[in-house]
């Protein structure tokens, strides 16, 4: 049989691959760590629960508007307008089934075949794939360990031609865990604001941060209209399952999103985005007590990093991942994610699975214990010791 062209353009996230074949190692009675998966190893609050539970009960078991239930958008309009210091109305809100539908649709909207889109390289797999599917050109813009895996706005200039109509940002950024200062953000957005670029802001990391305030560069002047401020429940709220997000964006596209959404899967799940305003409006202490978790796992996995000979790490200042620098191991990313796995049954991704910059490097997400993040090191220090020994 002969299937679409346009096929071979769609990329994948290797987490999930890598995932299977730890849990095939798993059922064969192999012991594994799993440091590869992006998603909180907690549950979702009570009270988040509780709410779905309410509302299955009075009957939010039908069919909703494309674009959101109208008290959902307007608690996540309230919520950004109050958060991110940016005025937002319920008709620029668009709720989704997770947080791929509205980079998905975004770009889609956005973009035509022949444009070219500029992402981050290393960077979240999705943006490159859904480019190319979109028939458009991905331009990577490097983001470099010297540099704590940051840009700013000359990088970001030497790249711009007359067919750029979008640039992705992601920060906190996944996999480097690295963030945008404010003077970052005011430099692009001088950069962008006469241009006819949109931004795709990806914030879906926004509340995992170890200090500071997370700021969006949707609030800089003139970049509101232009900008798709990208956020959901997913990372913030452990509701990774749960399948819901959202996008912030002018009216006028929001419209076109929530054609697209009609057009692909209807309305997202109407009990679950009524736990979404419990999320918003209620106790955030669950969600304090998560960060200042990862925190502490943050210090015991980069100090421990970087004692192992052949390893560096530098210190991640969002999200909740590592992306340590291998090099001195003189190998490639995808023997290491192989043999860590196979050898040490410990489950970590290639720095490749986020574009070819990543070679060098691999990511472990600290979302587990801080004791099997400890057996982890153990683990990896023991089998990388051996790697050295026999080396010599």
């Amino acid at each position: 049989m002969r299937y679409a062209d346009r096929m071979s353009q769609l990329g994948t996230e290797t987490a999930f691959e890598v995932l299977a074949k730890a849990r095939a190692l798993e059922a064969k009675g192999r012991s594994i760590v799993h440091l590869e998966i992006g998603e909180p190893d907690f549950d979702t609050p009570q009270h988040i629960r509780q709410a779905a539970v309410r509302a299955l009960d009075e009957g939010f078991t039908h069919y909703g508007p494309s674009a959101g239930l109208p008290e959902v958008r307007e608690a996540i309009a309230a919520y950004i307008s109050k958060d991110r210091r940016l005025p937002v109305a319920p008709d620029q809100v668009v709720v989704t089934p997770g947080g791929k539908p509205v980079l998905t649709f975004a770009i889609l909207a956005c973009v035509n075949p022949g444009d070219e889109v500029i992402v981050p390289d290393p960077g979240f797999p999705i943006y490159e794939s859904v480019v190319r599917f979109a028939g458009a050109k991905p331009v990577p813009l490097v983001l470099r360990e010297d540099r704590g895996f940051r840009f700013g706005a000359q990088d970001l200039e030497a790249l711009l031609t007359p067919k750029t109509r979008m640039v992705v940002l992601n920060s906190p950024h996944n996999p480097t865990g690295s963030v945008l200062t404010p003077k970052d953000l005011d430099e692009i957005a001088t950069l962008l604001r006469d241009r006819e670029i949109f931004v795709l802001s990806d914030e879906i990391y926004s509340k995992i941060l170890y200090e500071g305030v997370h700021e969006s560069i949707a609030t800089r002047p003139g970049m509101a209209e232009k900008t798709i401020l990208l956020d959901g429940f997913s990372k913030t709220y452990a509701m990774t399952g749960w399948r819901l997000g959202y996008g912030v964006m002018n009216p006028t596209l929001a419209k076109h999103v929530a054609r697209l959404a009609t057009n692909v899967y209807s309305c997202a799940t109407s009990f679950v985005q009524r736990a979404a305003i419990a999320a918003l409006g209620g106790s955030q202490e669950p969600i304090r007590a998560m960060i200042a978790e990862f925190h502490t796992r943050r210090d015991e996995i980069v100090s421990g990093l970087n004692a192992i000979p052949g390893l560096t790490c530098l210190e991640p200042a969002g999200a909740f991942y590592v992306f340590p620098n291998i090099q001195a191991l003189h190998m490639k990313s995808q023997d290491a994610e192989r043999m860590f796995l196979e050898e040490a049954g410990v489950a970590v991704l290639s720095g490749t699975a986020f574009g070819p910059r990543g070679e060098g490097y691999i990511r472990l997400s600290y979302a587990n214990s801080i004791e099997n993040i400890r057996e982890a090191l153990r683990r990896i220090g023991s089998l990388v010791g051996s790697q050295v020994r026999a080396a010599r």
